[in-house]
């Protein structure tokens, strides 16, 4: 992935920064991390300029965010409930009421969560998302993740061309500091996957075992005192 990342943006320069950069934002498993060093070396080795790097970064992040947004956009409140609302996941412990939660808190305290998230490895493309659902005013949206991805591509990049042909070893630290992000929330995950578990989804599933019980008890009361017809 490294040699091609090389020869991607050593042929086509900027537009190749922006575009790899956009394609991160929608598909995160491709690494920021080795992409902006990588373009900030380019920068002592050729005619490209470091701040037109971090401009054609920025405008692929924010591009690509706004991908991210209008699917949380077409999603919206009021999908997400019924989806939530139906009987599976019911069963998994989902409330409509849930997202209905989830999403008037991000409206009240989570849309500063836009610009933090989008210099943290991993999470920095997925914010968009829930900013798109909760219908995150688009200017706000903007100005965080325009302002937020600046700092990133900035950092890194800048890295990488002060390290000129050791750019990897920024790449490696970015990549381990992402790593750690991953562990943190991979253990963040499995905790609220146990406690969903045993608080959600094991009453939940007691209790539409019970109800069903019932209903099939009524039913059959039911046809025990269904009066005898005689000819």
């Amino acid at each position: 992935m490294e040699e091609l990342f090389f020869n991607i943006i050593n042929q086509f320069g900027y537009f190749a920064v922006g575009a790899l950069i956009f394609i991160e934002n929608i598909f995160p498993p491709i690494p920021s991390e080795l992409i902006l060093p990588l373009s900030g070396f380019f920068t002592t080795t050729t005619d490209m300029a470091l701040p037109l790097v971090i401009f054609s970064a920025t405008v692929g992040s924010v591009t690509g965010a706004f991908i991210l947004y209008g699917i949380g956009y077409v999603l919206n409140r009021e999908r997400l409930m019924r989806f939530f609302n139906t009987r599976p996941m019911r069963l998994l412990g989902f409330k409509d009421t849930d997202i209905s939660s989830a999403i008037d808190w991000f409206d009240r305290k989570g849309q500063a969560s836009v610009l933090i998230c989008r210099c943290i490895p991993v999470v920095r493309s997925l914010i968009s998302i829930p900013a798109g659902v909760a219908r995150m005013n688009i200017v706000k949206f903007s100005l965080f993740t325009l302002v937020g991805s600046a700092v990133w591509n900035t950092i890194l990049c800048s890295l990488g061309a002060a390290a000129g042909s050791a750019w990897e070893t920024v790449t490696a630290q970015a990549e381990w500091v992402s790593g750690v992000v991953k562990i943190v929330i991979i253990a963040i995950v499995a905790v609220v996957a146990i406690w969903w578990i045993v608080k959600r989804i094991i009453p939940n599933l007691k209790r539409e075992g019970a109800n069903d019980a019932r209903g099939r008890d009524d039913k059959n009361a039911g046809n025990t005192h269904k009066p005898a017809h005689f000819k």
